[in-house]
């Protein structure tokens, strides 16, 4: 969903991985994905997805933190190095490599969602459970990020 030159990523999708450890990519999510998109670990025990140029993007902002704090260091050698570029097959299946699902604990079940710039990639059981603990309080957490950001300007 590409508008203004802006990709965008939204809703959710059920799939499965397949024997050899791939799965299916949503096909509103693989045109603004491109030829080559990087997956790497997330938060929250998911998988982040980046088409090149968010991705590109990110790392320019990593690039602004100082070296010498040791919480920067840790976190860029931890995403960068645990990153993959990969690209969909013909099917439009993406391989998730196995150190990738053992950090996410990814099982058989997934849930692929679309959070503006990237897509994240759950094992189905943690984000219901995520999902269940998040939407009984999205009315309160909204309220304190719009406050906090200034945002509820009326």
């Amino acid at each position: 969903m590409e508008e203004s030159g802006e990709i965008m990523f939204l809703g959710q999708y059920e799939h499965s991985l397949d024997e050899k450890g791939r799965v299916i990519m949503p096909a509103k999510f693989r045109e603004d994905l491109g030829d080559s998109f990087v997956i790497t670990f997330g938060l929250d025990k998911c998988l982040f997805i980046y088409p090149r140029e968010e991705w590109e993007k990110l790392a320019h902002n990593l690039e602004t933190l100082p070296l010498g704090k040791k919480d920067t260091r840790a976190f860029k050698r931890t995403l960068a190095s645990r990153a993959l570029v990969s690209s969909c097959d013909q099917q439009g299946r993406v391989v998730i490599a196995k150190y990738l699902r053992d950090y996410a604990e990814i099982e058989k079940n997934v849930m692929i969602i679309g959070v503006f710039e990237r897509i994240e990639i759950w094992d189905m059981k943690k984000w219901k459970g995520y999902a269940e603990e998040t939407e009984h309080a999205y009315e309160d957490i909204a309220e304190r990020i719009y406050e906090k950001e200034g945002l509820d300007q009326e």
